[in-house]
């Protein structure tokens, strides 16, 4: 075995050197002239979070990947959940090790490999191979589709296409004041909901989004509007802005409505500013007790009307969790489910994973057959570290 320091220039430097497709081949070369390293892959998770596709480096073993992996059940879905290093003998005298791919809190997939010998310093390093990977995977998904096919088990609708493209590139997000993640399902057909978040050096911007209609006629109409929202936003536009934009844009277009919830959180104080355009309520989980934020609701965006949309303030304290909805989550078979139960028995756990058991719950309730859209993203809010516990009163409580 050749041992020696990760030498992150030079992996970054032979990343660069090589096509942005061969980004784990790169990795798996490192590894092996490090440590030996035999069968070492990469497993995406698929668009529905079921399965996991297994990309094989170069000099591997092609029947290894030949089917896709179910993910339930299975020891990657507890390295996924723990975001811990898993190592086992592989029968052989040698070691499987598998190692989250993760960055910012955004689980990009797994990284396997056989080592024959694996002590402490090694499994570190190869720790920080799967970091490096994390962002070379980053940088690289921008110049080639093999990181979205490789997420493709089932066929994808022309409006799931098109909602796809309008979703931030992660769905999860870590920051020293908050960690937020969110889901949709089914990821592979309808297409009207849209979520979006963005940092700036003092914000956090927040939106979940539902554009009225089926199949491409709800896709253009997101589209439509999260272009007008993100336009809004980019030119330093407050919540209020955001959603007057919007909604100017959806009537000057009259392609329908949309409801939607807009959020622009300080990242100092915790103080949110929110508009509500028609949009269902959010659940607040806050010292064990999960309740509905009772906002005044604005109606949609895109129906004329002479009432001008509102700006509403809400006070986050450190430990609140912040659940937004699409009504895809109350529909009629969905509607069995107990949310809020389900938000207080998850409150313990990451929110990329509550999201997962929120999804799994309505989608189980509705036996796999949604008829709409079903959206939810989870803000933890943290506070700012310099700040002690508290913000004053909730004018919501």
């Amino acid at each position: 075995m050749v041992g020696g320091d990760l030498e992150l220039g030079e992996l970054l430097a032979a990343a660069e050197a090589a096509p942005p497709s061969e980004s784990v081949d790169v990795v798996a070369d490192d590894l092996r002239k490090r440590f030996g390293a035999e069968d070492v892959s990469f497993l995406f998770v698929d668009l529905i979070g079921q399965r996991l596709v297994r990309l094989v480096a170069a000099g591997g073993d092609a029947a290894h990947d030949a089917e896709p992996i179910a993910l339930q059940g299975s020891v990657y879905d507890g390295v996924l959940r723990n975001q811990r290093q898993y190592v086992e003998p592989d029968g052989q005298g040698g070691r499987r090790v598998i190692t989250p791919v993760t960055n910012r809190g955004d689980c990009i997939g797994l990284l396997e490999a056989t080592l024959q010998s694996a002590d402490d310093t090694v499994l570190r390093q190869v720790r920080e191979a799967a970091h490096a990977l994390a962002y070379i995977i980053v940088t690289d998904r921008r110049f080639t589709d093999l990181y979205h096919l490789g997420r493709r088990t089932t066929r994808t609708s022309l409006a799931a296409e098109i909602q796809h493209q309008l979703l931030p590139s992660a769905p999860c997000c870590e920051a020293v004041q908050f960690t937020l993640a969110a889901g949709l399902v089914p990821a592979d057909d309808i297409g009207g909901d849209t979520y979006d978040y963005t940092l700036d050096h003092g914000t956090l911007h927040l939106s979940i989004t539902d554009a009225m209609g089926h199949d491409t006629d709800s896709a253009l109409l997101a589209t439509l509007l999260v272009g007008a929202l993100r336009r809004a936003r980019r030119n330093g536009c407050d919540a209020l802005e955001q959603a007057r934009h919007a909604h100017q844009a959806l009537l000057s277009h009259n392609l329908g409505l949309a409801t939607g919830q807009l959020l622009c959180v300080d990242l100092e104080t915790g103080l949110c500013e929110l508009v509500n355009a028609g949009h269902p309520w959010p659940l607040r989980l806050r010292d064990g007790v999960v309740e509905e934020v009772r906002l005044a609701v604005n109606l949609p965006f895109g129906v004329a009307a002479p009432t001008p949309y509102r700006l509403q303030k809400l006070d986050l304290r450190p430990g609140d969790r912040l659940v937004l909805l699409t009504d895809g989550m109350q529909e009629r078979g969905a509607a069995a489910v107990d949310l809020a139960s389900v938000v207080h028995a998850t409150g313990a756990l990451h929110p990329r994973e509550a999201v997962r058991s929120l999804t799994a719950a309505v989608l189980d309730a509705c036996h796999g057959n949604l008829r709409d859209d079903a959206t939810v993203l989870i803000l933890d809010w943290h506070g700012e570290p310099r700040r002690p516990a508290g913000t004053g009163p909730d004018p919501q409580r």
